[in-house]
């Protein structure tokens, strides 16, 4: 019995050449070599990462900070990590920021070895406070004091004052000043969590908090004849 093999429709008037083009197209698609399987980081990003991570989940000693974790950039450098901060008084925020940790195993330009550190840290002010042509350089030194204690390289970084006015139907709003303090450094080596403590403690000093340890003393009642 002979077996038919049918041509697919239009086949049949196909020419040579144009029946080597019908069964090119008819042939199965190439497939695509499969993705590279992520490697994992390298140990030394892993151990810093660890560092902040215990920062993190350690209490900061400040019942007016709140830490918590943050998505990491992905196109500042080939390996990252970050993490909040948020500053309270009486259940209002005063104070935030964030802290980045970059790793590139080749380095960067500007950079003192393979990590970098961008801190960023926005407070309110008292525009009496605002109004003062020091205040720039005073919080530039709080930064680099509480650095000091960590160990740092290539610091840079500028300091901001931000007058926030309302109008219209919120023209009765008084105005609010704000502090902004954008800085990076290269951290002197891989222990993070000295580097989030100074990051912190700069923060709540923009927000008006004594340092750290330091109790405000609430002030005397008036005696008899006072």
């Amino acid at each position: 019995m002979l077996l038919h093999h049918s041509s697919p429709p239009g086949a049949a008037s196909l020419g040579s050449g144009q029946r080597a083009i019908y069964a090119h197209s008819m042939a199965a698609p190439r497939m695509k070599p499969p993705k590279p399987e992520a490697t994992e980081p390298p140990a030394v990003f892993q151990r810093a990462v660890e560092t902040l991570r215990r920062a993190l989940e350690s209490d900061p000693g400040r019942p007016e900070l709140e830490l918590e974790d943050l998505p990491a950039p992905q196109r500042l450098a080939p390996y990252s990590a970050a993490i909040a901060a948020t500053v309270y008084r009486d259940d209002d925020e005063i104070a935030g920021g964030r802290l980045i940790l970059l790793y590139d195993p080749e380095g960067r330009s500007g950079w003192v070895g393979e990590f970098r550190l961008v801190a960023y840290i926005r407070a309110d002010l008292d525009p009496e406070i605002a109004a003062d042509e020091l205040i720039g350089s005073v919080a530039w030194s709080w930064l680099i004091e509480a650095l000091d204690k960590a160990g740092y390289g290539g610091v840079s970084g500028t300091i901001t004052r931000a007058v926030s006015e309302s109008f219209g139907d919120k023209q009765d709003e008084p105005p609010t000043t704000e502090l902004e303090l954008r800085a990076s450094w290269s951290p002197a080596g891989d222990d993070m969590a000295v580097h989030v403590a100074a990051w912190c403690d700069v923060m709540c000093m923009a927000a008006g908090l004594p340092p750290s340890g330091v109790s405000v003393l609430p002030p005397r009642p008036n005696g008899p004849g006072q």
